[in-house]
């Protein structure tokens, strides 16, 4: 996709951390924009802060873990510009611990949110993006959905987080073949970031009262939000700059979009291990202090 002044721009997950700077930028591009997001006060002051600068914005209260918000959200955007060229499904959020210590409520949240939220996007979107490219010769398209490097790396004390960014990765990949396959003149790329400031280290906030889990939290749910919370805030890139590398993807043509390329020998590693038929390598024995200080915790 090389042309975005007057295209619309659908963006999830958009009042806070990559979904922000997304539209930020999508902004600085000319682009119309149509928002998405849970938190109404913080889409609410993102679209007065966008429409103060002279941009386009829709924004709409959606969780994206029911298809009835997506297709209201889709509607909506087509209803407003008749076309859809730019599409991020960015809403994700985060919880760890053992594995077999997440309850189902961890599991039915963070598949709604990360997966489904991804899913329903794809389902409800591509067709309404082909659609356009058929009526429009000059049409280009392109689909974002945000991973993690937790799509390609598997963590210890990440398990159901890990289970829903490698599905994210998959589908991706087989959307990527599938636009191919058919011709369109729609790209796909997949975000896979580490580590950066984006507040999902606070995501139980926008927990749906239904999903709560009853009771305090196992020593190792406690060990990831602590470890978690210090990690997030410590990241060196911003979600302005990765937010910058994502356009640039898109602008390429780039499938994947690793924002931290200091952890592809790890991603490498962990390839090696699968070709060469070898148990799975620890993914903490590059960093002993933390793998020590995890497993105290856990012991507590």
């Amino acid at each position: 996709m090389k042309q975005f002044a007057g295209r619309v721009a659908v963006i999830t997950g958009a009042a806070g951390g990559f979904g922000r700077e997304f539209a930020r930028s999508a902004a600085r591009l000319r682009m119309k924009l149509v928002l998405a997001d849970i938190e109404a006060a913080a889409l609410a002051a993102l679209q007065e802060e966008l429409h103060a600068q002279g941009a386009d914005v829709l924004a709409l209260a959606c969780d994206v873990r029911h298809a009835g918000d997506v297709q209201a959200l889709a509607d909506a955007a087509m209803g407003r510009h008749g076309a859809v060229h730019l599409l991020f499904n960015n809403s994700g959020v985060g919880c760890g611990g053992l594995v077999w210590e997440h309850s189902e409520a961890d599991w039915e949240w963070l598949l709604g949110v990360n997966l489904w939220g991804v899913i329903h996007g794809v389902r409800i979107f591509t067709p309404l993006m082909l659609s356009s490219a058929a009526a429009d010769p000059d049409y280009e398209g392109h689909i974002v959905n945000t991973a993690s490097v937790a799509g390609l790396l598997n963590a210890p004390n990440m398990g159901a987080y890990n289970v829903t960014k490698h599905a994210v990765v998959s589908l991706s990949e087989t959307l990527y073949h599938d636009l191919q396959l058919v011709g369109a003149p729609v790209g796909a790329s997949v975000l896979c970031p580490h580590y950066v400031p984006t507040g999902i280290h606070k995501s139980e906030r926008n927990r749906p009262q239904d999903l709560r889990n009853q009771g305090a939290p196992t020593a190792s749910q406690a060990a990831s939000r602590l470890m978690t919370d210090k990690a997030v805030r410590s990241g060196k890139l911003s979600a302005a700059q990765v937010a910058q590398a994502t356009f640039d993807a898109v602008r390429a043509g780039r499938f994947y979009i690793h924002t931290h390329p200091e952890m592809l020998d790890a991603v490498q590693a962990r390839m090696s291990d699968v070709l060469q038929q070898r148990n799975p390598r620890d993914p903490l024995a590059a960093e002993p202090r933390l793998k020590a200080l995890l497993q105290a915790r856990l012991k507590a």
